[in-house]
């Protein structure tokens, strides 16, 4: 009996299980590697020149982009003379209630967070300034430049201290110091300010910032305790629309006071030459920007009216024969009204000294050439009516034997000519007796 090996039956392959583990954990490896080990972005925006309604909308939208695309934290440079107190609330509202920690950041080296721009430091989660740079100086002045007597200095002046108190106090910052650089305008340079607890710490620039940022704890308005990662952070400009940088442009005061002046130039023009309509419509515009503009910056309405006042002194002189004595007034209202039309924070905000000499010679050059016109026509013999006929030139439209009709100045005229003239002869008025013309041969 023959015995036939078993055929053996090929077993089906196992797929490692220990391979397919590590297949998984790898996959989740790249996942993470490609989700969340993604740098983390930081929100940066530019604080630049005044407060006012532009930059305080800057700000503003800023931190709300920021929460929307869920950013690390919001780096607000600072670099302020200060500006208006509304636009600094604004500003300091949307940070308290911010759910992305901000950074206020007085940067680059030579800035200065003043007035306004302290309140805004004093309530960010967290206060920088880079080397080089101050603080203070956070009296609060009224729009017209001074406040207008001791009892409303008072009040502004306790109500802007009571806000940077409360805010300090919120941030665990020297309220004392907050408070004397409202009442007493202190200032502190960027060491003596990490010294009194004014500020967080001192970065020299972006980079070493978000290097002393990671890690640090802060406290959001919902009451999270978050932790800042920025260690290696990539930073998000926030883009300035053409929008923001014309009212931001508006708000400069050297500006404003173009606007304003040149606005009086094109109405006057237009009183002066009616039916003109350029200059008219241009000066209209130029006063309504000018007019917007004051509205963003410590106006003294003095100034304002005496501008006007000059103006009005300038048109006066040309139509009266005060032979220029007007004019010297004018000029004393224009330079003074100039000097204290726009005056700010410890001087910061005003007019340029040199634009104002310009403006000046420019209006008195202006104004002494239409007075010397005014004076010079007034010299010059009457042309109008029949008086202003005599040696008007014409023709003859009936000819003269030696009383006929003549054709002058767009009219016939009964003449007598000095001899018999055919039709068309060209003649000139030498002489004019109630309506009739005496004529010659020209």
């Amino acid at each position: 009996m023959t015995c036939r090996p078993k055929s053996r039956r090929p077993r089906p392959r196992r797929f490692p299980v220990g391979l397919a583990l590590s297949l998984i954990c790898l996959a989740a490896g790249l996942f993470a590697a490609g989700s969340w080990g993604s740098p983390p972005m930081v929100q940066t925006v530019q604080l630049e020149g005044t407060v006012n309604p532009a930059s305080a909308e800057l700000v503003v939208s800023a931190i709300q982009q920021a929460e929307r695309a869920q950013r690390e934290a919001v780096i607000l440079e600072i670099d302020t003379p200060g500006g208006l107190d509304t636009s600094m609330r604004d500003m300091v509202k949307a940070i308290l209630a911010s759910d992305v920690p901000v950074v206020a950041y007085v940067y680059p080296t030579g800035a200065r967070s003043a007035s306004a721009g302290v309140f805004l430091l004093a309530a960010s989660h967290v206060a920088a300034m880079s080397p080089g740079t101050n603080l203070g100086a956070a009296h609060p002045v009224g729009m017209g430049g001074a406040l207008p007597d001791s009892v409303m200095s008072g009040k502004v002046t306790n109500d802007a201290a009571a806000y940077i108190r409360s805010l300090a106090a919120h941030r665990g910052r020297n309220v004392e110091w907050f408070e004397e650089a409202v009442r007493k305008s202190v200032s502190a340079t960027e060491t003596e300010a990490l010294d009194k607890h004014l500020i967080d710490l001192v970065a020299r620039d972006e980079g070493d910032l978000l290097a002393k940022l990671d890690g640090r704890k802060v406290t959001l308005s919902s009451g999270v305790t978050a932790t800042l990662r920025t260690k290696n952070a990539v930073l998000v400009r926030t883009p300035i629309s053409l929008r923001i940088r014309i009212l931001n442009g508006l708000s400069d005061p050297n500006i404003a006071y173009l606007l304003l002046t040149l606005g009086f130039y094109g109405i006057l023009f237009e009183l002066m030459h009616p039916g003109s309509v350029f200059p008219g419509v241009m000066g209209g515009l130029a006063l309504l920007l000018g007019f917007f503009a004051l509205q963003t910056l410590p106006v003294n309405y003095v100034g304002v009216l005496l501008i006007l006042f000059a103006m009005v002194l300038f048109i006066v002189d040309i139509k009266a024969p005060t032979h220029g004595v007007l004019t010297i007034g004018g000029v004393i209202s224009f330079i003074m009204g100039s000097v204290m039309l726009i005056r700010g924070r410890g001087s910061e905000v005003h007019v340029a000294g040199g634009l104002v000499a310009l403006m000046t010679v420019l209006t008195v050059a202006f104004f002494t050439w239409i007075v010397g016109a005014a004076i010079r026509s007034r010299r010059l013999p009457v042309a109008t009516g029949r008086r202003g006929l005599v040696g008007e030139s014409g023709t003859v439209a009936k000819a003269l034997s030696p009383v006929g009709t003549v054709f002058v100045d767009g009219t016939y005229w009964s003449a007598v000519g000095t001899e018999s003239l055919p039709v068309g002869t060209a003649i000139k008025v030498v002489e004019v007796k109630g309506l009739t013309l005496k004529v010659e041969r020209a």
